[in-house]
C-alpha cells in the first residue's frame, strides 16, 4: 500500500541543521520580521508549480521571515518543501490541489537552500536553488519568546511524563507479555503524538520511532512502534523483537535529551501544527496509521491536543493581529474535540475498525475545517 497523500514524510532527514547554525535567539528574531521578511512580506515570493516545473520568483533572499505564495498550475496534487543541505526539511506545505493556491511562511538564516515542488507528492521533486544572505533583525515581542519557551517546556514535560510508559511497554515486549504490551502500546505513544508539530526538530528520530511499513524506502530498516505493533497484532509473537524494543527505548531517550537544544520557533510550531492536522485529515483518518492495532483515535486525540497547545500559546498574538481568525480557530478546535468525545470508551477510544466510512468522513471534514484557518497561523504571528 503506498503512503497516503497527506501523510507527513517519515523518511526525509529533519533536524537542527534545517535552519543552519542559527541560534534560538536568531531564529526567534527571524520569526518576527527580519530584514528579509519585512521587505518581502507584502510581495510574497511566488512559487509556480506545474507537473514539470517549479518556478521560484526570487532566488536571492535576505535572512529572516519569507512568505512564499504557491500556485499549483499542474494537473496533480503537489507539495512544496524548503530543504537545507543534506535534504534536511526546513518546512513544507502538502496537499495543494490542481488550480489552487497556498501560502508558506518560513524562517531562513543565511545559507544555501532548495525549494522543491513534488507533483503527485512523490519523489525528490523538481528543485530550485535559493541563496539567503544577511542577518535577521531582533524583535521586541516578548510574547513570542515566551510562547517558544513555554512550548519547549511542554515538549519536555510530554517526553518526561511518558518515558515510564515507554519503558513499561518495552519491558512487556521483552518479557513476551503480549496482552500487557498491547495495553501499553497506544498509551506509550501519546507523548510523541502530542509533540509531532515539531517532530522535524529531532532529526531522523521521527522515522526511527514512527515509520510505517508502507512508507519504507528501499534499504530502509523497519524500526520503532509500528514494527512492534505489527508483531503484537498480526502474529502475536514478540520473542524476536527484543532488539527492536531496546532501540525504541534508546531513540525515545534520545528525543527526550534533545528537547533542550532543539530548534523551535513560532513558525515551526505553527507550520507543524497545520501539517500535522493535514496528515490526520487525509492520511490517518483512513486507518493506515494503526493498521494492526486500530488505536488510531488515540493518535487523533493526541495530535489535536498537540496542535491546540501550539495555538493556545500563540493565541494572544493572534487575537491582537486577527481577532476573527482567533475566534474561528477556537471554535473549530472546540468542534473537533467535541466530535472526538463521541468515540470515547472508558479511559480510551473505540477500536477504529468499528468506525464507519461516513463517520470517518465526518472526522476528516472537521479536521479539514480546522486546518484551513490554521494555515494562516504562521503568517499572522510574524506579520
Amino acid at each position: 500500500m503506498p503512503p497516503a497523500l497527506g501523510r507527513r514524510p517519515r523518511t526525509a532527514l529533519r533536524g537542527p541543521a534545517a535552519i543552519g547554525t542559527v541560534s534560538l535567539v536568531t531564529a526567534l528574531a527571524a520569526a518576527c520580521g527580519g530584514s528579509g521578511g519585512a521587505a518581502e512580506g507584502a510581495g510574497a515570493v511566488p512559487v509556480n508549480a506545474s507537473d514539470t516545473t517549479c518556478q521560484v520568483g526570487k532566488t536571492a533572499l535576505s535572512a529572516g521571515t519569507t512568505h512564499f505564495a504557491i500556485t499549483n498550475e499542474g494537473t496533480q496534487v503537489t507539495e512544496v518543501y524548503v530543504y537545507a543541505p543534506g535534504d534536511r526539511i526546513v518546512t513544507e506545505r502538502e496537499n495543494i490541489g490542481p488550480g489552487t493556491k497556498a501560502e508558506l511562511t518560513v524562517e531562513l538564516a543565511a545559507g544555501k537552500y532548495q525549494v522543491a515542488c513534488k507533483p503527485g507528492m512523490k519523489g525528490r521533486g523538481i528543485r530550485t536553488d535559493i541563496t539567503v544572505t544577511g542577518t535577521a533583525q531582533g524583535t521586541s515581542d516578548a510574547r513570542l519568546t515566551r510562547a517558544v519557551a513555554d512550548y519547549r517546556a511542554y515538549v519536555q514535560g510530554q517526553a518526561d511524563e511518558h518515558l515510564p510508559l515507554v519503558e513499561d511497554f518495552v519491558a512487556a515486549v521483552k518479557d513476551g507479555d503480549v496482552a500487557k504490551a498491547k495495553d501499553l502500546y497506544a498509551k506509550s505513544r501519546v507523548g510523541w503524538e502530542r509533540v509531532e508539530p515539531v517532530a522535524e526538530s529531532f532529526g531522523d528520530l521521527d522515522p526511527k520511532l514512527d515509520i510505517r511499513e508502507a512508507d519504507l524506502e528501499e534499504g530502509q530498516k523497519f524500526t520503532g512502534w509500528h514494527r512492534l505493533e505489527k508483531a503484537l497484532w498480526e502474529t502475536g509473537e514478540v520473542k524476536g523483537e527484543a532488539k527492536t524494543a531496546d532501540t525504541l527505548l534508546a531513540d525515545y531517550k534520545d528525543f527526550q535529551a534533545k528537547v533542550k537544544t532543539a530548534q523551535i520557533t513560532p513558525t515551526s510550531m505553527a507550520n507543524g501544527a497545520k501539517e500535522l492536522l493535514d496528515e490526520v485529515a487525509t492520511g490517518k483518518v483512513t486507518g493506515e496509521e494503526e493498521a494492526f492495532s486500530h488505536t488510531d483515535l488515540v493518535d487523533f486525540k493526541a495530535n489535536v491536543d498537540g496542535a491546540q497547545k501550539v495555538y493556545g500559546l500563540l493565541e494572544p498574538v493572534v487575537k491582537e493581529k486577527d481577532a476573527a481568525l482567533a475566534t474561528r480557530l477556537s471554535g473549530e478546535f472546540a468542534d473537533v474535540q467535541k466530535l472526538l468525545e463521541k468515540y470515547e470508551k472508558g479511559d480510551g477510544y473505540v477500536s477504529y475498525d468499528t468506525v464507519g466510512e461516513s463517520d470517518r468522513k465526518e472526522l476528516s471534514d472537521a479536521v479539514n475545517a480546522l486546518a484551513e484557518p490554521l494555515s494562516k497561523l504562521a503568517k499572522t504571528v510574524v506579520s
